[in-house]
């Protein structure tokens, strides 16, 4: 039997080549797993000990679905006070999911609570969850039905505990974490679910496209299902407000394009966020870490106490308000409290100090301002020389401090409007650029200083024009590798800079971008913010660096640009006027391959599977071939390729595919395709890497079963090689008989790993007796020789012996048995190989099955 570890057969070459493949798999998968930013979200407390009141559910109900409970969360007071279900307060439903915890409410409840207790329960909410008994609905979509009926029937218990009340909610806010998003989007596909009972539907980090892996066809339907009736209910739901916010690269169990809601002409209250772009939160959160995220709970509990309508005191009904205060919260935040309708004109009343400023640039330091101070700015003669005017102020609270006069009485302004409303909130600043074509019917900017004791601040204004602040500079090319860069020294002084990113725009490319700020002095100056943003899905990236300083920033995309999209991704560099800055881009090609593994690692089994049977196909042909050299003589892409195009090809086609879909399942180069997610030489790159893995997962595996059987020769004499050609034996068949009584009685997936080691076992012992029987037989040729010669000094050149005549005949037999053997043994190698991909693909259904296990 040949030494796998010796690798015989394959040239040296050979198992580079292949580790190397191997190698930038593991190089992807440890950029996706390991190689992202640090959390930066603050942990959640309770104040008091949290309380979770089980809800009795009707005897109906109960019997239906004897594992799922209700719960109404709460601490201290709260809790005792509603401990016999009078409730007053806005019903929020929890949904958990995948093996989540109906007790992951507890971040939503408290800081609900908290705040409630802010404006004295005024206004309060009443937050429930659900017990799914932590169902692994990920892995099975068989409980995603059921778990779907349920949450309708939560919905009408919970809306009845509020009958008789003065003011008696109609509908329900779901928040849901994962699996629960979908769960919540899934109502729409009962056919008694009124829309009309709900109002506002948050998810986190709920993969809405497709599922991560489609695992089962229950999971595949369950998804086609809801998105489906998503496109085709859009102008009955037209009026329910939608949130969805992703990870980030943090969460890579859910990555963030598939978190992106399908949208419709019919349905624009769907709003799709990365947590790295929601204001005041900033960071990228974690497929757990989401749930308890105090940054971004803090941003949904200010958004649904803005909701509130003050006539009813419930969640308002009116959708566009409802957009709008989504829109406040999680894309465009002015630092100020929400308004649905603010005032169009202020009058500027008090005793103040009006000063006029022409320059411009102009910054002013504020510390205990005694007297509050009016700064205008003349927009007459900026408007010949610049086309922009940009202001920041870092004194982050919630008043107004940027007006355009409309009304001018000699020095003062009677009359302006509020100019806050356009302020965009950053890290450090709250900044605004205003086009000055915009506002023609504006005389002069006015800057707001307020009295202030103890408070130190500055604003910085300047004029200036937009094309001097914004260059493009082209990424480099994706086969670079990172050995070329592009550069661009912004030499213009200023607060702001635009560098506009070319020919980016497709989720394979990554980058680092390195910023260089240049200052010529040491004095004090605040973080530099730095913002990666994509202007074609909301999924922008910002950091903080101190200057002078050298910052990396990755550069790389969560959804690819639309086909008919035509702007480009830009870098927002926001600091001090002084200070020049020099960026340089390269590719990533670490990232690269994280980024492959990120959209494409989920379908890799496939191939590795198909190099496998390339490789069993040879040894058919050629019986005496080990795995490995089998392997590198067909593993050739264009055994695969061109069938895999052709079908594509054809499913293009209505009536094929209609066929197709009757008896298969979607192919998966078609499905990333259709979410431009699929590039030319995607499936050539993931081909071989299987070869790869293939190849060193064969060799891993004989040296293994080599193990293994020297492991069995130390506890176990072989007794000889026994050899049976009968297909069918009584132990077989009682065998036989006994997998498929497990696989009936139990899960289909314990028969296939209870077939799978009682195979490796049958294997092993093989094995075994062949090496017995090899090492007996390297000397039999020996002993054979030496008998040979005494007989023909005993009887001459012309006679043979008899007996050393019969021993070689009986030796060149028991050769060519053992030959045989081990022939069979090497198919048997590649057969548990092949077998080995098919059990762990089954694994997540063994998983779920030993989960409910009772």
């Amino acid at each position: 039997m040949p030494r796998a570890a010796k690798v015989p057969g394959a040239s040296v070459a050979a198992a580079v080549f292949y580790g190397a493949l191997a190698a930038l798999v593991l190089l992807g998968v440890r950029d996706m797993l390991f190689l992202y930013e640090e959390n930066r979200c603050g942990m959640t407390y309770m104040f008091e000990y949290p309380e979770y009141l089980k809800i009795k559910l009707p005897r109906k109900i109960s019997r239906r679905y004897p594992a799922y409970e209700l719960y109404l969360y709460g601490e201290g007071s709260y809790a005792e006070e509603n401990r016999n279900l009078v409730l007053t307060g806005i019903p929020v439903l929890f949904l958990p999911g995948n093996a989540g915890s109906y007790k992951q409410v507890r971040s939503l409840g408290s800081i609900a609570l908290r705040k409630a207790e802010d404006i004295d329960f005024k206004y309060h909410f009443d937050v429930f969850s659900i017990n799914f008994s932590e169902e692994l609905v990920a892995l099975y979509g068989g409980s995603l039905q059921k778990q779907t009926k349920f949450v309708h029937e939560c919905i009408k218990i919970i809306l009845k505990l509020y009958k008789g009340q003065e003011h008696v909610p109609h509908s329900v806010a779901i928040v849901g974490h994962s699996m629960g998003g979908l769960v919540a989007r899934a109502l729409l596909t009962l056919k008694n679910f009124k829309v009309e009972l709900l109002n506002v539907l948050v998810t986190q980090a709920t993969p809405h496209v497709a599922p991560v892996m489609p695992l089962d066809q229950y999971l595949t339907d369950f998804y086609t299902a809801v998105n489906h009736n998503w496109v085709l209910k859009a102008h009955e739901i037209r009026n329910l407000t939608t949130l969805s916010v992703a990870g980030g690269f943090r969460d890579y169990q859910v990555r963030s394009g598939l978190a992106f809601l399908p949208r419709s002409s019919q349905q624009s209250s769907a709003l799709s966020v990365v947590s790295t772009a929601v204001p005041r939160v900033w960071a990228s959160t974690d497929h757990l870490s989401i749930v308890w995220c105090k940054e971004l709970i803090l941003a949904t509990i200010r958004a649904f106490f803005d909701l509130i309508d003050e006539k009813t005191k419930q969640i308002t009904a009116d959708p566009q308000k409802r957009e709008l205060v989504l829109n406040h919260h999680f894309l465009r935040h002015p630092a100020k409290l929400f308004e649905e309708k603010p005032e169009a004109v202020i009058e500027f009343k008090g005793a103040f100090i009006w000063i006029q400023v022409k320059t411009s640039k102009w910054s002013y330091t504020a510390y205990n301002e005694s007297d509050g101070k009016y700064f205008t700015f003349p927009l007459s003669s900026h408007r010949k020389s610049y086309s922009h005017v940009y202001c920041q102020n870092s004194m982050l609270d919630t008043s107004s401090w940027i007006f355009g006069c409309i009304n001018r009485k000699s020095a003062m302004c009677l009359q302006g409007v509020d100019l806050t409303w356009k302020v965009e909130l950053l890290p450090t600043v709250k900044a605004v650029s205003l086009k000055l074509q915009d506002y023609p019917s504006l005389t002069h900017l006015v800057l707001h200083v307020p009295a202030v004791n103890g408070n130190k601040f500055t604003l910085d204004c300047e004029f200036f024009n937009e094309v001097s602040r914004t260059v493009q500079l082209p990424v480099t090319h994706l086969f670079s590798f990172g050995l070329s860069a592009s550069k661009i020294l912004l030499n213009a002084t200023g607060l702001t800079h635009n560098v506009q990113l070319q020919h980016f725009g497709q989720i394979y490319q990554a980058f680092k971008i390195n910023v260089e700020s240049k200052c010529p002095s040491l004095k004090e100056r605040r973080p530099s913010v730095y913002r990666l943003h994509i202007p074609w899905s909301h999924e922008d990236f910002l950091t903080q660096s101190q200057v002078p300083s050298s910052t990396e920033i990755s550069a790389k995309l969560h959804i690819a640009q639309p086909e008919n999209d035509t702007t480009l991704p830009v870098l927002n560099i926001f600091s001090s006027s002084d200070c020049q800055y020099e960026v340089t881009i390269k590719t990533s090609f670490l990232q690269v391959l994280g980024q492959v593994m990120r959209f494409h690692g989920g379908i890799l089994p496939v191939y590795i599977i198909s190099n496998v049977l390339l490789a069993y196909g040879r040894q058919l042909s050629l019986i005496s071939t080990d795995f490995v050299p089998a392997l590198t003589k067909a593993a050739k892409p264009y055994k695969v390729e061109p069938i895999v195009n052709i079908v594509k090809f054809l499913l293009g086609i209505n009536c094929v595919k209609g066929i197709w879909d009757m008896f298969l399942p979607e192919l998966d180069a078609v499905t990333l395709n259709s979410e431009d997610k699929w590039f030319p030489f995607v499936s050539l790159i993931l081909f071989m890497f299987g070869t790869g893995i293939a190849y060193w997962g064969g060799i891993l595996f004989n040296s293994s079963l080599r193990l293994l059987s020297s492991l069995w020769l130390a506890l176990a004499r072989p007794s000889g090689l026994l050899i049976d050609n009968r297909l069918i034996t009584q132990r077989r068949l009682c065998v036989a008989v006994s997998i498929a009584a497990v696989s009936w009685t139990t899960c289909g997936a314990l028969a296939l790993l209870i077939t799978y080691f009682h195979y490796i076992f049958k294997v092993i012992k093989l094995h075994s007796s062949v090496r017995t029987e090899l090492s007996v037989l390297n000397t039999s040729p020996k002993n054979s020789e030496q008998v040979s010669d005494s007989s023909k000094k005993e009887t001459g050149k012309t006679h043979g012996s008899v007996a050393s005549i019969s021993e070689v005949a009986q030796s060149s037999s028991s050769t060519t048995a053992i030959n045989e053997v081990v022939d069979s043994l090497k198919m048997h190698v590649t057969v548990i190989n092949l077998l080995t991909w098919t059990v762990l693909l089954t694994c997540p259904s063994l998983i779920y099955w030993l989960k409910n296990l009772r």
